[in-house]
């Protein structure tokens, strides 16, 4: 052990005894302000057409955040109107609000530091996946947390020189995170992570530049866990998880010591995990309620439905007293009786009367009716198949199923076992090595998957993008029908594309909104089968819950892949584990195969 080595360590015990002795820290100069806003930090290409302003309203030393007069503004559409954002250290938030609300982009901005967040408060943004490198995952994470690392250690060093004293409570912070971040135990912890995330030790070896852009999410999820930052914001940090890796993470997520600031359309995770529910309101605010998603809900309905009965009581006392100043007319024996009840109205408005609580809107997403064909639908006999036609490398052997137009089924089972393989089969995208997949000649499938959005044209708006798709009309049941634009509002705003939305480009709407459009143009294939592989991504609660009871109603099959449980247990029938080569079907409901997982994933804690 060299000198640099001797100094590292008196750096770490001067930083443990400052912090015993306390005191307030004060503000970094420049130099420090550098040292500690490198690594993460960064600005979404979104916020270059972004207003943002706030004011701190939190001591500057504190780790709580509280932020006053916070606004935001989006092309010059304001979204979030003078609210007050307010993080308590410790405490995990879950961010909820409709597609369109800004939600992505408060969180892009709270990770930029557009407004005032205190420089000792160290922000963690994942919204992409880690970078396609020729190094392999570990080393990927081991990397990230070394420079954390060496970073921590500078800043502390730093600190001491300026004044130990008044920056005593910050290096308490610094000083447990560095006993936490032992060089020696780097490579085993990022394997530990990686593993729970789904990672093989075959996976873990593989160069990053070799990796779907979900597997390298992952790493960069890795990265994120590791650093373990005072502030960590996630955006839909389930997307490309399988079920299995969406439990570890919601029991890992659920013990994070710091503060958690994430989005999800998942109520099953944000249970597991959220002591807040963080409400991105129609008008704008933000409204921090107690619990997780279910206390949210029931809490809520509680609040307006007393709010109601407020209203109702106000305005009708207000309509009771304003008949009686109009039945006094101009009789000057009247007057003083009417001056006297304006009063009473008058302190009612001064004391502020209660708002009538607006319900979140609802959709009704619908697939038009399935026409009867004759089985089979869709038949696997003895399928067999690998990529590359070796039998050594089967995915799948000896595949004996079939899909009919009754079929409600969920595909479940870990990450590279197979799911989306087997929809491409169905699909007829790939073939069989061995085998043969029989379809219907009359079959229209309505395919929907993580690149489906691809498909729309950025530039132009929802509106001119279907009129462009289909000039000569759309094909129903009873023929081919001329759509005239009232018509295709009335289809755009029955899938929650409304307003102004429908006249905009879809290169200025959020993914979510995009989501809708895919949607919509699978109704229009008018299908007899529909395939979703994660069709919840980029939905809001509202849409997922449209999206269940468009499923529920359409008188076609489905075959469904998503890390959504509470999706899978709304519409699916059948439970169908793709796993170890073959597709089997699980004996139970969605629920008991998550506690199964549980019970797989809580192995994996030593807690």
């Amino acid at each position: 052990m060299g000198r640099k080595e001797d100094e590292k360590r008196k750096a770490k015990a001067k930083a443990k005894a400052a912090g015993k002795k306390g005191g307030n820290s004060a503000l970094v100069d420049k130099v420090q302000k550098e040292a500690m806003l490198k690594g993460n930090v960064k600005r979404a290409a979104v916020l270059e057409t972004a207003v943002v302003t706030g004011v701190l309203a939190s001591q500057q030393q504190a780790m709580d955040i509280k932020i006053e007069q916070f606004s935001m503004s989006v092309y010059g559409k304001e979204f979030i109107k003078d609210t007050k954002l307010e993080l308590n250290f410790g405490r995990r938030y879950g961010l909820i609000g409709m597609n369109g609300s800004g939600k992505s982009t408060m969180l892009a901005a709270i990770a930029a530091r557009e407004i005032p967040i205190p420089d000792h408060v160290d922000i963690w943004f994942l919204d992409s996946e880690a970078k396609p490198e020729d190094i392999t995952a570990v080393q990927a994470v081991v990397n990230v947390v070394a420079d954390e690392h060496k970073r921590l250690e500078e800043l502390s060093i730093k600190l001491l020189e300026e004044d130990p004293e008044k920056n005593a409570d910050y290096l308490q912070v610094i000083g447990d995170k560095l006993d936490k971040m032992d060089p020696s135990t780097f490579e085993p912890r990022a394997c530990e992570l990686l593993h729970g995330l789904g990672f093989s030790k075959q996976m873990m070896q593989k160069a990053t530049k070799d990796m779907s852009g979900g597997w390298r999410m992952r790493v960069a999820l890795a990265q994120a866990l590791f650093v373990e930052p005072m502030l960590l914001v996630l955006d839909e940090p389930t997307n490309h998880l399988d079920l299995g890796a969406c439990v570890w993470l919601e029991e890992y997520l659920s013990r994070y010591p710091n503060t958690l600031l994430f989005t999800s359309h998942s109520e099953d995770f944000m249970n597991g995990v959220c002591t807040n529910i963080m409400q991105l309101t129609q008008k704008g605010t933000l409204v921090v309620w107690g619990g997780n998603y279910d206390m949210y809900i029931k809490t809520r309905t509680e609040v307006e439905k007393n709010q109601l009965t407020k209203y109702k009581k106000e305005q009708e006392d207000i309509k009771h007293l304003q008949d009686f100043i109009r039945s006094c007319g101009t009789y000057a024996n009247m007057r003083v009786q009417a001056e006297s009840k304006q009063k009473i109205i008058d302190k009612m408005i001064e004391a502020g009367l209660a708002e009538k609580p607006v319900a979140d809107p609802t959709y009704e997403f619908s697939f038009p009716e399935s026409e009867k064909i004759s089985p089979p639908v869709m038949a696997f006999a003895n399928v067999s198949f690998s990529y590359s036609g070796k039998k050594e490398d089967h995915l799948y052997e000896n595949l004996e199923l079939g899909v009919d137009l009754d079929s409600r089924i969920a595909l479940v089972g870990p990450n590279g076992a197979g799911k989306s393989t087997l929809l491409k089969l169905m699909l007829q995208q790939i073939e069989p090595t061995v085998g043969e997949v029989k379809r219907s000649g009359k079959l229209r499938i309505g395919h929907y998957n993580q690149h489906s959005e691809a498909v729309l044209d950025l530039e132009a708006t929802p509106l001119q993008f279907l009129k462009d798709l289909y000039p000569e009309g759309v094909v129903t049941t009873s023929g081919k029908k001329k759509m005239e634009d009232s018509e295709w509002r009335g289809k755009l705003g029955s899938f929650g594309i409304t307003g102004d939305f429908q006249t905009r480009k879809m290169k200025t709407m959020s993914d979510g909104m995009r989501t809708r459009v895919v949607m919509l143009l699978i109704a229009l294939v008018n299908p007899h089968v529909l395939l979703l592989d994660e069709p919840t991504n980029h939905l809001d609660m509202q849409c997922i819950d449209a999206l269940a009871s468009a499923i529920n109603k359409f008188t076609g099959g489905v075959v469904l892949v998503s890390h959504d449980f509470r999706l899978i247990s709304q519409v699916a029938k059948e439970i169908w584990v793709c796993d170890k080569k073959t597709v089997s079907r699980w004996e139970g409901d969605i629920q008991s195969y998550k506690k199964r997982l549980k019970k797989e994933v809580m192995k994996k804690f030593k807690a």
